[in-house]
């Protein structure tokens, strides 16, 4: 569920052609069920697929008979593909205004939608506005216009399930259209900057757009699009919602640069252990240190840690050292310490 006051959601967008597959239990299926299932342990909600044909509408649909979360096709031209996807447990489906076509075929679309029960979300690109919008100075106005008409055919048809997205490449267009568009609609809406970049570059445009609108209350799911992996788009996601203040429960990592005082790889050790921390649901906070300067003293409150300390590395919990081993040990002590902190969170919440 999105909208309301339901929290923010995160999601990402499948980045490869899904394999051609005869049945559901198609053997090509499962790479991809697998890596769903990492995706959802990280704290994605949902992953958009791309459907450029209908093989990809047919493979698409019999994935979602069997993913362990909501997967949304993201449709463009062909209203047919949206149509063939609603054939199947699909949790939702992007139309871009800019490229579907005429009035007749949106509402076909809404038509099944509506007997279906499955949402629409009105996918506007600023770098794929309708023809007769492109041309217009502010671009935020084109793309509001856009949304608005295409709300208003959605409207007459008695159709209401709608999630709306305004992206730009731009973070001050992207705050700009998504305010205006929540202060003139009820409808939910979907936040990302759209072609935003490369690791670096794409999560500071997306930090920069997306933490304003979240801290008043605009939002209800995110994707942090990147020239990058799915699971740092989700992690990104994740660190975004909570630098918002809207981040759930789970692992908070703080760690160190890493400079020449260090006696240990805190970005080998961090490329490790991330996405098992992530995937933890217990809020705690690790850090990851180089060396005893900034080791237990600087990260003092941290619940669990690990620094540098010569040939060996401390492990310590709120800044008091409680294991001290040799370097080749250093992941077997912190999995062990990571554990016994784990299921002492587990018993207190139990016994709450």
């Amino acid at each position: 569920m999105i909208g309301g006051s339901w929290p923010v959601s995160v999601q990402t967008m499948w980045k490869e052609p899904l394999p051609r597959c005869a049945s559901p239990a198609d053997p090509a299926l499962e790479p991809v069920i697998r890596r769903l299932a990492s995706l959802t342990d990280l704290g994605c909600s949902m992953v958009r697929f791309a459907v450029p044909d209908m093989a990809a509408a047919e493979a698409l649909g019999m994935l979602a008979e069997k993913s362990p979360l909501p997967l949304v096709a993201d449709i463009h031209f062909d209203w047919r593909l949206a149509l063939r996807c609603m054939d199947f447990p699909i949790a939702k489906i992007r139309i871009n205004p800019g490229n579907i076509g005429a009035a007749w075929k949106v509402r076909e679309v809404a038509a099944k939608a509506r007997d279906r029960g499955i949402p629409l979300r009105i996918g506007i690109n600023g770098g794929s506005l309708p023809r007769d919008l492109a041309p217009v100075h502010d671009r935020v106005e084109a793309a509001l216009a856009a949304a608005e008409r295409e709300i208003e055919l959605l409207e007459a048809e008695g159709f209401r399930d709608i999630v709306v997205s305004l992206k730009m490449n731009d973070p001050e267009e992207v705050i700009r259209a998504n305010e205006a568009f929540a202060a003139r609609f009820p409808y939910p809406l979907h936040l990302g900057v759209t072609e935003a970049g490369p690791l670096v570059a794409g999560i500071v445009r997306n930090t920069a757009a997306l933490v304003p609108l979240l801290k008043k209350g605009i939002g209800a799911t995110i994707r942090v699009s990147l020239s990058d992996s799915m699971e740092h788009e989700v992690i990104a996601g994740r660190e975004i919602l909570a630098c918002a203040g809207q981040g759930g429960a789970g692992v908070r990592i703080v760690s160190c640069p890493r400079c020449g005082r260090a006696s240990f790889d805190t970005h080998a050790f961090i490329e490790r252990w991330k996405n098992s921390l992530y995937a933890l649901r217990v809020p705690i906070t690790v850090a990851v240190m180089g060396c005893v300067v900034n080791g237990p003293g600087e990260a003092r409150e941290a619940d669990l840690g690990i620094t540098g300390a010569g040939n060996a590395v401390l492990i310590f919990r709120q800044g008091t050292i409680i294991r001290r081993v040799h370097a080749d040990n250093a992941d077997q002590a912190f999995e062990e310490a990571l554990r016994e902190l784990v299921q002492g969170n587990d018993a207190a919440r139990r016994a709450d």
